[in-house]
């Protein structure tokens, strides 16, 4: 759009710069030479237009941009010397042009062009940068809105009548059988549910924590499924720092013991551990003939839609006939995520 808002009148002003009033002597004598201008610089443009996206893709950083500015804008001015000669040399050597050029011309030519090729220059970082912030505005927007389903999943997930129905129920045989863990059982959900909604409103959340509510949920699961769910945690000490979305260990596991049988004799076992800045979520699969929950994925849904725009690497499924394997990459530190 910038090229050919500009090409037709930069060309008609180097041609008055160049020629002069010669150059609207006669109509065919000022088509000719506009279209030989617009030749040379349609090409011109479209080599500097080029060089600019290639640097933006080379030097990309913030911190970067000093040394893609200079470096397009230097060669820009050298490749205009080179053009302007080639092209004064070319109008001398047809006659039909009678052009002679001089020093001056050439200073003059050069300095309009060059002035352009700075003025692009910035034009093109400046357009750049506005369609990169205008991305991650709306990446950011994309992320809220995900953000916010599933956190209304993640605590319709723990609050709906189901669950709170399972967890009082068990709670009450156990103040019957043993005071004790009926008192166990309720610090345990208390902290669930503190857990939830400390981490309400937060986009990530460190592994240690994360681990640290797995317990607690693991503790009301136990109670309602006794052996039959099985949680196996080996999680090197070293990623315990990095950053995770809050509940993603919530999610992957309801969505395995909703969508698979549970019994003592044919338990439900996760494995929790780690490998190269990632964290490995499997399970054996046992899928249940019928399930009630039509929305069953929307949960786990909604995690790998959060962690396409948290980072690059997204988080991955892989289905076997005997296993599902869940990976979810461990941030380094909070600002890598896009928000």
């Amino acid at each position: 759009m910038v090229f050919i808002t500009i090409v037709l009148p930069y060309t008609l002003c180097m041609n008055f710069i160049i020629f002069g009033t010669q150059y609207i002597s006669s109509l065919l004598y000022f088509m000719a030479i506009s279209a030989v201008t617009v030749i040379v610089f349609t090409i011109f443009f479209t080599g500097i237009g080029s060089l600019a996206v290639f640097m933006k893709k080379r030097f990309f950083k913030e911190e970067q941009v000093g040394v893609r500015l200079g470096t397009i804008i230097s060669f820009a001015l050298l490749l205009s010397a080179l053009v302007l000669w080639l092209l004064f040399r070319f109008y001398e050597a047809i006659p039909y042009f009678r052009f002679e050029g001089s020093d001056e011309t050439f200073v003059w030519s050069f300095c309009a062009l060059g002035i352009s090729n700075i003025f692009l220059a910035f034009l093109h970082e400046g357009i750049s940068r506005y369609q990169a912030w205008k991305q991650n505005r709306d990446e950011t927007e994309q992320l809220r809105a995900i953000y916010q389903r599933s956190r209304l999943q993640g605590l319709r997930s723990q609050v709906n009548p189901h669950f709170l129905f399972n967890s009082l129920n068990s709670l009450s045989s156990l103040i019957m059988e043993d005071e004790d863990k009926a008192e166990k059982f309720l610090d345990e959900m208390s902290k669930v549910y503190r857990y939830l909604l400390r981490n309400e409103s937060d986009i990530l959340v460190r592994l240690e924590e994360e681990l640290k509510f797995l317990e607690s949920y693991h503790h009301l699961l136990n109670a309602r499924y006794g052996t039959g769910l099985q949680i196996k945690v080996d999680v090197a000490n070293e990623y315990k720092t990095k950053w995770l979305p809050p509940l993603a260990l919530q999610t992957i596991i309801e969505n395995a013991f909703s969508q698979n049988t549970i019994s003592k004799t044919a338990p439900l076992v996760v494995s929790i551990t780690t490998g190269a800045d990632e964290l490995i979520v499997s399970n054996n699969i046992q899928l249940k003939r019928i399930t009630s929950n039509a929305d069953i994925e929307a949960g786990l849904d909604n995690l790998l839609s959060k962690y396409s725009l948290l980072t690059e690497k997204g988080a991955t499924i892989e289905d076997t006939i005997a296993k599902r394997i869940i990976r979810l990459p461990l941030l380094n530190e909070q600002k890598e995520a896009v928000v």
